[in-house]
């Protein structure tokens, strides 16, 4: 006799990106249904991007043209007094590392690149490998220096970052926008949080060189831009 399935099952795995549908299914007696009619996983977080306008591009975007997967660093948009609208742009080639400045029209349309993002925790360097956890499943992966290009002046231990692939290749790794770091190294301060008239450098924990007012001293914490490379502040400000 035919025992029929008759509720149809959605099961979502919480806190994946993952979901399983199961639709209604006619069992023979004991027997388990085939494998090809089994639920399959569906990366919910790996379906294609579709084509992305150039009005629509901000810092971070991905977008990919001639064989290559491209960062958008900066952009303006223009509309001279005369003629078409453009944007022009400056891009990071995550293939090659690379920077390119581009213009498109504006509203062009362009291929977004289908990149997947995961978080991991900076742990130790290896030789010129950096290697990162992922800190639910413990797992580790090793990043070249080559790779992560300027980005290896902020890298300290226990930092959280964002590792970038396209496919089974790592293109790049996202920062944190802001860092705390430690002052190693420069001139002696100038005392009181009032002192005018100038910057000088400074070295910071993890070997990045910043320009900071007067008053700040070696051993004090400050609060870092990352992508300018800029002081904001001290850290308990």
């Amino acid at each position: 006799q035919e025992r029929m399935l008759r509720p149809v099952f959605l099961a979502a795995l919480v806190g994946s990106s993952f979901a399983y549908v199961l639709s209604p299914l006619t069992l023979r007696g004991p027997t388990c249904a085939p494998m090809s009619m089994r639920p399959r996983p569906v990366a919910l977080s790996s379906l294609r991007m579709g084509p992305i306008s150039s009005n629509d591009f901000r810092p971070g975007t991905t977008i990919q043209f001639d064989g290559n997967v491209y960062k958008v660093l900066e952009f303006l948009h223009v509309k001279p007094g005369k003629g078409a609208a453009f944007v022009r742009t400056k891009l990071k080639n995550l293939t090659t590392g690379g920077n390119l400045e581009k213009t498109f029209r504006a509203g062009e349309m362009v291929d977004g690149a289908e990149v997947i993002k995961s978080d991991v925790q900076f742990n130790y360097l290896d030789g010129t490998d950096y290697v990162f956890m992922d800190m639910e499943s413990f797992e580790t992966q090793s990043v070249s220096a080559e790779v992560l290009g300027d980005s290896t002046i902020w890298m300290k231990e226990g930092v959280d970052v964002k590792i970038v692939k396209f496919g089974d290749k790592i293109l790049d790794i996202e920062i944190p926008q802001t860092m705390v770091l430690e002052v190693t190294e420069t001139e002696p301060g100038v005392k009181g949080n009032t002192a005018q008239g100038g910057d000088k450098p400074a070295t910071l924990e993890t070997g990045a060189v910043v320009r900071v007012p007067l008053f700040i001293k070696t051993g004090e914490k400050v609060k870092v831009d990352t992508t300018s490379k800029k002081y904001l502040s001290r850290a308990n400000e």
